[in-house]
């Protein structure tokens, strides 16, 4: 069977993008890997083995253009309020919290949030599916 391990998205500042995930989702770098013309950096957590990769090119200048190919990544949390409130009070500018509730029951409860790269981020309730 497949496991997971990571993710991988490109960041025009590495400094800004270990700065926004760390403060976001207490993200911190497991292994750097600098080579030329590129460097990879790993962020992990205690929450979970999956990792993020960014990829910073070292000529790149430009921001990227995600395209409209992307999707966000997911991550869940114990309480959504809180965690909305933290990042709200950290500056980083969280969308409003969302009741998903297609069939009348709420399925899901989340909120928004994108890096300084324009990627995409669901935060969840840390409930049925969603663990």
């Amino acid at each position: 069977m497949a496991k997971a391990i990571h993710s991988m998205i490109r960041v025009l500042d590495e400094a800004r993008s270990l700065a926004f995930y760390h403060t976001a989702f207490g993200l911190t770098v497991a292994q750097r890997l600098k080579f030329e013309g590129f460097t990879l950096v790993y962020l992990s957590n205690p929450e979970s083995e999956f990792e993020l990769e960014l990829t910073i090119n070292h000529d790149r200048t430009e921001a990227y253009d995600l395209g409209d190919g992307y999707g966000h990544l997911a991550v869940s949390v114990d309480d959504l309020e809180a965690e909305h409130a933290r990042l709200a009070q950290a500056g980083l500018a969280p969308r409003k919290i969302v009741d998903f509730a297609p069939g009348g029951e709420v399925i899901a409860r989340f909120f928004f949030i994108a890096d300084p790269d324009g990627y995409q981020i669901e935060v969840l309730q840390r409930s049925g599916r969603y663990l």
